[in-house]
């Protein structure tokens, strides 16, 4: 039972929480395009460190280059003029040398593999904005198109004005007519009282119209 309700809450709130990333969807994709720009941001200025740490490594293994051509150049010298102890002393600076360049060249190299690994995720990235922007203004064009939409349909659709005004044309055609039924009504009374037996009668043949008519002065004259 418990984990029923367990379920039937966690469905209610992924529920909940889906009607609310569709009503605020505009907003949301332009807080992760923000937090991605940010993100941007901060992996090219790690970048420009990587890059400025290889320039550094490539400027010193420049200077210990220079350096140990200059002191293999002098300890030839001192050899030549039959000064072994400073030419020694200069063997061993220039392996000192090489050993530091060694590891410098090691770190130049693995630092230009990280440079090229992170430029790489970073022209991914930069792609991935643009593409992400792009795809934000059409969802803030559909999504207008759709406010529209659902304007218009709040208007004709439904209970529409239109709709209410053929409701009531269709209710005042309905109803009886007033005068019809006045008559009607005159002639129910008529009837009951015995009052158009005579013109019923005359209509019929049996004696002559209470009121002259039209017809009567016809055949009047006719007569004469």
């Amino acid at each position: 039972m418990f984990g029923t309700l367990k379920t039937l809450i966690s469905g209610s709130s992924a529920r909940a929480e889906e009607r609310v990333r569709d009503v605020y969807a505009i907003e949301l994709i332009g807080q992760k395009i923000r937090e991605a720009t940010d993100n941007l941001k901060a992996a090219k200025m790690a970048l420009a460190s990587l890059i400025q740490r290889q320039r550094n490594e490539a400027r010193q293994i420049d200077l210990l280059d220079a350096r140990g051509a200059d002191l293999l150049s002098r300890a030839k010298e001192a050899l030549d003029a039959g000064r072994d102890d400073l030419a020694q002393q200069a063997a061993q600076a220039v392996a000192d040398l090489e050993n530091e360049l060694s590891v410098r060249r090691e770190t130049d190299a693995r630092l230009e593999t990280r440079v090229l690994q992170l430029r790489q995720s970073v022209e991914t990235a930069h792609r991935r904005i643009i593409d992400l922007k792009q795809g934000a203004l059409c969802a803030r064009a559909i999504r207008k198109e759709q406010g529209i939409q659902r304007r218009v349909n709040q208007h004709l659709g439904g209970d529409s004005p239109f709709e209410e005004a053929e409701a009531l044309i269709s209710r005042v055609m309905g109803e009886d007519d007033p005068f019809e039924q006045g008559e009607i009504l005159r002639d129910i009374d008529a009837g009951l009282e015995h009052t158009n037996i005579a013109g019923r009668m005359a209509d019929a043949g049996f004696g002559a119209h209470a009121k002259a008519t039209a017809s009567h002065v016809l055949d009047r004259l006719k007569a004469e």
